[in-house]
């Protein structure tokens, strides 16, 4: 899918918004990219989905934080036919305690997925809990990069950053 085709998907469903707000960073944006809008199309998530796909080759495991990266890794465990781990948030003090859904990360090779990037915080709290695990991460695959620092600090773990969109694509249309 070309750029232009999905910064118009995502106009089309609201998911590009202008106002105030404030980002999980704590950072104030006059712009917010809610990615939620969109995984919750099947049509734009499928081609979403798809348009990640040509990233994900040579993965054992494809993971995702709640909430946001959830739906996304879904669907490209269903386009690829490649098995995903859910990361949770926090420590879970009931059931099995588990901080990662799904099965052993333990020496897998692990794309990393997520909806949209600012500082890179929760993705570099990810990718601290996959390697705890064992997991072999070097590869994040992200929908909307808001180029406030995340690439950087995944350059600084060693990890590479794929965005199928800039933030500066969508606002440059």
């Amino acid at each position: 899918m070309e750029k232009d085709e999905l910064i118009q998907l995502l106009k089309e469903c609201g998911a590009i918004q202008f106002g105030r707000f404030v980002l999980t960073s704590g950072a104030i944006s006059d712009y917010y990219i809610d990615i939620k809008k969109a995984s919750t199309s099947p049509n734009i998530l499928e081609k979403i989905a798809q348009a990640m796909a040509e990233y994900a080759e040579g993965y054992d495991l494809l993971a995702g934080m709640e909430l946001g990266a959830v739906p996304l890794v879904v669907a490209l465990s269903l386009e690829t036919k490649i098995p995903y781990v859910i990361i949770r948030k926090g420590d879970r003090k009931h059931g099995t305690g588990k901080q990662i859904e799904g099965g052993n990360v333990k020496n897998k090779k692990i794309l990393v997925i997520e909806d949209v990037t600012t500082s890179g915080g929760s993705l570099v709290k990810t990718l601290k809990i996959l390697r705890e695990n064992q997991g072999k991460v070097d590869e994040v695959l992200v929908v909307v990069d808001r180029e406030s620092g995340a690439e950087e600090r995944l350059r600084d773990l060693d990890v590479s950053f794929i965005p199928l969109l800039s933030i500066s694509d969508i606002l440059k249309k």
